[in-house]
């Protein structure tokens, strides 16, 4: 049997990375889109070669380690944050490509009979790619706590972290998209609570038993 699919998401600081350690916890596998895109840009990832001719060497030096020709990630991320052209360049090399590990994974423990995966999937809304997961679950938090959070990290300022929220879909429109909101503002425990719960009434709607 097919096992359910979640999809998870959330705008940047609201508590993702902690509900997808919670899913793991509790034996639900999680793929990492940005852990497959770090694979994706590793210098002996058969993906570099098509990475290398759209941003040729000579044309961007900066984002190669000069001896190793290893992607400086902060370099490359820098850069496309700057260019949408560049960015959809990038993004029409690594987004199949994450979509076919995305599809191993999940072939990967339909055999191992799981009865439930989750895709971790940052910009699942703005990528149309609810259409590939049975259930959408959105992590929220009031917004003076994902700014706290967010400069709390440290290559993160006020200016960076406006220009993100510009360019992902509001929190408010993604919340209203989901199937289920998962809120992270008032500790772990809540957030822990509301997702058995979450998980349980999906479970009851696939007849699968309960947490």
């Amino acid at each position: 049997m097919k096992p359910v699919i979640l999809g998870l998401t959330g705008s940047v600081a609201m508590g993702k990375t902690t509900i997808s350690a919670m899913l793991e916890n509790m034996g639900i596998p999680v793929h990492d889109a940005d852990k497959s895109v770090h694979q994706l840009l590793q210098p002996d990832n058969p993906a570099r070669t098509a990475i290398a001719a759209a941003f040729p060497f000579y044309e961007f030096p900066d984002i190669y380690e000069r001896k190793t020709k290893a992607i400086k990630r902060a370099v490359l991320g820098a850069l496309i944050f700057a260019h949408n052209d560049l960015r959809e360049r990038l993004e029409g090399i690594l987004h199949p490509l994450v979509q076919q590990d995305q599809q191993s994974f999940i072939a990967r423990h339909t055999a191992l009979g799981r009865s439930m995966v989750c895709l971790d999937i940052p910009l699942l809304f703005e990528t149309s790619a609810e259409k590939r997961v049975d259930y959408t679950l959105v992590v929220s938090a009031p917004l003076e706590i994902q700014r706290q959070r967010a400069l709390e990290r440290s290559y993160m300022d006020e200016v960076k972290f406006e220009a993100i929220l510009a360019r992902q879909m509001p929190d408010k429109e993604k919340c209203n998209h989901a199937d289920y909101v998962i809120k992270t503002g008032l500790g772990l425990g809540h957030s822990m609570k509301m997702l058995k719960e979450t998980l349980n009434d999906i479970r009851k709607r696939e007849g699968r038993g309960f947490l």
